[in-house]
């Protein structure tokens, strides 16, 4: 098996539950490498270089707010979901449960077959 094509495939795989499961960590605010943290310690590894475009491109968006804190050693930005990110959240939670039952009835049919 070509392992670069495999890294592409899981990578692909990977990216749009990126955004799920960034959002769904936001409903308290975080600060970036705190965020990073909590996903990793559920399983969730990403890179910074990923989350932190994520994280800008989710505020470009409407889903979430940031503020700056000073209150730290150096100043940290903090991230939270607004009400547009909260039922964002919800909406996807939703299809990505839908789409894990059809992909696991797929995969169940072609076992079966």
């Amino acid at each position: 098996m070509n392992s670069k094509a495999m890294r592409n495939a899981e990578l692909e795989l990977r990216r749009g539950v990126l955004t799920l499961s960034v959002l769904s960590q936001l409903r308290t605010p975080q600060y970036g490498y705190s965020l990073l943290q909590a996903l990793t310690k559920q399983g969730m590894e990403i890179d910074q270089n990923t989350l932190y475009p994520l994280l800008r491109r989710l505020e470009q968006q409407g889903f979430l707010d940031s503020d700056w804190s000073l209150e730290e050693s150096r100043p940290r930005r903090y991230y939270v979901l607004n009400a547009q990110g909260t039922a964002a959240l919800q909406t996807l939670r939703g299809q990505w449960q839908q789409l894990v039952q059809t992909v696991d009835r797929l995969m169940d049919s072609k076992e079966e077959a």
